[in-house]
């Protein structure tokens, strides 16, 4: 005869949601992305040596990989931001 398992609602956790890294992304035409000045942030260089090593590898990047934002896009981005900053700090 099976034994019944117990049920639980234990749910294993997500690494990216624990170390933050959740917090970066942001969804962009329709897919989750990580923007340039996050993946720096989170290899402690500045924003435009991901974007030097990106240029010069362009042949290791998948086509879909890496994207360029439209002005507008840009601007959305940042205004999102800048309202989760200021309701933060009230």
């Amino acid at each position: 005869m099976a034994r019944k398992t117990e049920k639980t609602d234990d749910i294993a956790p997500n690494p990216l949601m624990e170390s933050g890294i959740g917090k970066m992304i942001q969804v962009v035409r329709g897919k989750q992305v990580l923007l340039d000045r996050d993946l720096a942030t989170l290899y402690g260089v500045e924003t435009k040596r991901i974007n030097e090593q990106v240029k010069r590898n362009i042949e290791r990047f998948p086509e879909d990989f890496c994207i360029q934002l439209s002005l507008e896009e840009s601007q959305l981005l940042r205004s999102q931001n800048a309202t989760l900053e200021k309701k933060g700090e009230i």
